[in-house]
């Protein structure tokens, strides 16, 4: 078993001026405080720490012209899932060092907003639930910041850097620092050990898998510029996103017909359903396209294209009760469930009374095994750029929410016989490391 990391209790911050860590990621943000006790994180939204990355601009009712009414975070994400009228805004921190950041975007009622107001907008919702939990108005900050915002191109990473600088003074931080994500996420392990090591920190979330090589020890741990510390990174685009679709194609679709093959006619082999639909339907920002009037004319259309009529009616049921994110809900929870218990029972009675499916740990890992390979040589490919074997590296440390599945934890693992497996907070490290960095910054 990998053995589980505790973040440790930071030095005191100086009491006369409040200070905070954000973890700005991709899909989910975090925010941290530092104090005496250590560090706790703040209650983002429905009890939780974690919030995701989403902004909706409602535009339901809204006069033309008219400022529109937001909600963040999983609030947000509802109201797009319900079809309310009004534009959803995900992914934010990828717009960092593009020519988006300036330009204006259209989110209904005959408003506009700038892609960068965006942004600010949600650390400006973040910092008011902060200063609400410190019961002050919070001028000092740590942000996490990725070791590359944009991939060999240093002058828009340059450009990244400073945007989010500039959006974090503007809601009313004055005094700023970064500190590296990969090195944030490493601080609590770094706190048990007793020597420098060499630990492969892998961060695998809803959207990308990063792997960073990074140098820990006793000796650094005080250091507040941790750049050289980072030997090499690298990552794919690959991660719990597609492995929902993975499982909504293996488990799920096949009930309404993916992968089937139509009746069969005089002279003619069997021809396979059209899959259009179906990748659609498991691909989460592409499902509500497919309520689309002239789409669901087109498959009421295809009812003698299916050898089982049962499989139309379901698919038409999901098509015209607008079941889609439903569905997309169900694969992610049976992801959690193989990977908390081993097998997942998939009750699909929305769809249709007495409708379920089942996967198990074997499934899960046949319906992923692809992508998981292809994580795999990312994290080959990190000691690559680094020029480190395999044998040289101490722990890995995994964090992000995808880690909890057994067979991608044990895949990277597998690379590093030698290295001892270190569980992070799956959903905080990131976070709680900032805090860590906070208080060591504004304690001096």
């Amino acid at each position: 078993m990998p053995s589980r990391s505790r973040p440790p209790t930071p030095p005191a911050a100086a009491a006369n001026a409040p200070c905070c860590a954000i973890d700005f990621g991709t899909s989910n943000s975090a925010v941290a405080l530092p104090g005496p006790a250590g560090v706790r994180l703040v209650v983002l939204e429905g009890g939780q720490p974690t919030m995701p990355t989403a902004v909706f601009y409602q535009a339901d009712g809204l006069a033309h012209g008219a400022e529109p009414p937001r909600l963040y975070g999983r609030a947000a994400v509802a109201a797009y899932v319900e079809g309310q009228d009004g534009r959803l805004m995900r992914s934010m921190k990828s717009i960092l060092g593009s020519a988006l950041l300036e330009q204006r975007t259209d989110v209904g009622g005959g408003r506009a907003v700038r892609y960068g107001d965006v942004i600010t907008g949600y650390l400006r919702h973040l910092k008011k639930l902060a200063d609400a939990e410190a019961g002050a108005s919070i001028t000092r900050a740590v942000l996490g910041r990725p070791v590359f915002f944009v991939d060999d191109e240093p002058e828009r990473d340059r450009q990244a850097a400073s945007a989010l600088a500039d959006a974090a003074r503007a809601v009313g931080f004055q005094e700023l620092h970064f500190q590296y994500e990969p090195i944030a996420a490493a601080f609590a392990h770094e706190a048990t050990v007793q020597a420098e090591q060499l630990v492969l920190v892998a961060d695998i979330g809803g959207g990308t898998s990063d792997f960073s090589l990074v140098r820990v020890g006793p000796g650094r741990r005080e250091r507040l510029d941790r750049g050289d510390d980072i030997l090499a990174n690298h990552g794919v685009h690959i991660a719990g996103t597609d492995f929902d679709r993975r499982v909504a194609l293996a488990a799920i679709l096949p009930l309404l017909g993916y992968g089937s093959l139509g009746p069969a006619r005089a002279g003619e082999p069997a021809r396979e359903l059209p899959s259009s639909i179906f990748y659609d339907l498991a691909t989460w920002h592409l499902i509500n396209t497919v309520y689309a009037p002239a789409r669901l004319a087109e498959w009421r259309g295809m009812r003698s294209w299916y050898a089982d009529p049962q499989q139309h009616r379901r698919l038409m049921t999901v098509l015209e009760e607008r079941l889609g994110h439903a569905l997309a809900g169900a694969a992610e929870q049976a992801k959690i469930d193989v990977a908390l218990h081993g097998h997942a029972a998939i009750d699909l009675d929305l769809v249709e009374q007495g409708l379920a499916a089942t996967l198990d740990a074997g499934g899960a890992a046949r319906a992923l095994q692809t992508d998981q390979a292809r994580i795999v040589d990312a994290a080959h490919e990190t000691l690559r750029q680094a020029g480190v074997p395999a044998a040289a590296v101490q722990a890995v440390f995994f964090t992000g929410g995808s880690t909890g599945l057994t067979s991608l934890v044990d895949g990277i693992a597998a690379v590093f016989p030698g290295a001892t497996a270190v569980r992070g907070d799956r959903f905080a490290s990131v976070a709680q490391g900032l805090g860590l960095h906070a208080a060591r910054v504004f304690s001096r």
